[in-house]
């Protein structure tokens, strides 16, 4: 391990029951996605129990303030976009979101100029590196779980999220299947640490296929992607000069997104997630299903059991790897 990722592994193993927030303010610009504007983003410290809250600072006031929650997706078909009453947006939240579920962060105001978060390299990596550049500080408050009871499930044709209790943790596995011989059938899985996610999913970037690309484009979406910020594939060939990141980039950032899309539960979740082919749209209606059925799960504080799982795993003494493929 180089010493960037002992570093991480040491800032995150600590304060893992207790609720956190950031040390202090930190921020970014990058390019929306979709809208191919330039954004800048605050990430301030939040109060215990507040949870990540996005304010628009290019709207009026009593407008401005959107929960991250399942309640308040009102787009799913590209990208999570959450919005309020008032009709005020902010899209492209999944690797943000993926970045808090990953590391540990449970309070949060996201400060944003604009109607979508900034791309960055189409990972949740960058985040990482805000979050790690602001610092994390324990708060005085329990982290509060989901805890699941049952198994859910939903399904839309073929594809399929299902949610099933374990005894501790949150696990992640998705499979994809695609004819493009770049992607075919992936399939992979990781338990969540924080250590796991930095090193095994933070950096696998978004995908798509360069028809599609040109199809949004014509249509006014897309503006902002490029090969800096997002895998390109045309027929059997990754566009990318560099590659990869991972032989299995594409399927490990299902499940990014799947992390990223269901931290909109607004507590971290126990239990463990499988999506065949999910995305967006899926995730979302699995957190509705979820938490609709009262019966499904209950919410608790983070118990010493919990805590004791996760130092275990991320400190290398548990015979599971921390992130397998499959």
């Amino acid at each position: 391990m180089d010493g960037k990722g002992t570093r991480q592994k040491k800032a995150y193993q600590s304060g893992w029951v207790q609720q956190r927030t950031l040390k202090s303010s930190i921020s970014c610009t990058g390019i929306g996605l979709h809208c191919g504007q330039r954004v800048s983003m605050t990430l301030h410290p939040a109060e215990p129990n507040s949870g990540i809250i996005f304010r628009r600072s290019d709207v009026v006031a009593k407008g401005a303030l959107i929960p991250a929650l399942w309640s308040h997706v009102v787009d799913t078909r590209l990208c999570t976009v959450i919005g309020n009453e008032d009709r005020v947006v902010v899209g492209t939240v999944e690797h943000l979101l993926a970045a808090f579920s990953g590391v540990g962060v449970d309070n949060v105001v996201v400060e944003i100029d604009g109607s979508e978060v900034p791309i960055m390299d189409g990972s949740a990596a960058p985040f990482v590196c805000l979050i790690e550049g602001a610092g994390l500080c324990e708060q005085d408050a329990r982290r509060r779980i989901i805890r699941l009871r049952r198994k859910v499930q939903v399904q839309d044709g073929e594809r399929v999220a299902v949610l099933y209790p374990t005894v501790h943790g949150f696990s992640v596995s998705c499979e994809i299947l695609f004819p493009s011989l770049a992607v075919a059938r992936q399939s992979s899985v990781v338990r969540m640490t924080p250590h796991a996610f930095c090193l095994e999913i933070s950096r696998a970037r978004t995908f798509g296929f360069l028809e599609e690309v040109m199809q949004l484009r014509a249509s006014g979406l897309a503006r902002g992607g490029s090969l800096e910020n997002a895998i390109v594939i045309s027929g059997d060939k990754v566009l990318n000069k560099e590659g990869l990141r991972f032989d299995d980039e594409c399927v490990r950032h299902k499940i990014l997104d799947a992390i990223g899309d269901l931290y909109l539960a607004g507590r971290p979740l126990n239990g463990r997630f499988h999506g065949y082919c999910s995305g967006h749209a899926l995730n979302n209606k699995l957190l509705r299903a979820l938490l609709s059925d009262h019966g499904a799960w209950r919410e608790e504080d983070m118990t010493p059991a919990d805590l004791t799982l996760s130092r275990r795993l991320q400190d290398g003494r548990s015979p599971a790897a921390a992130s397998v493929s499959i």
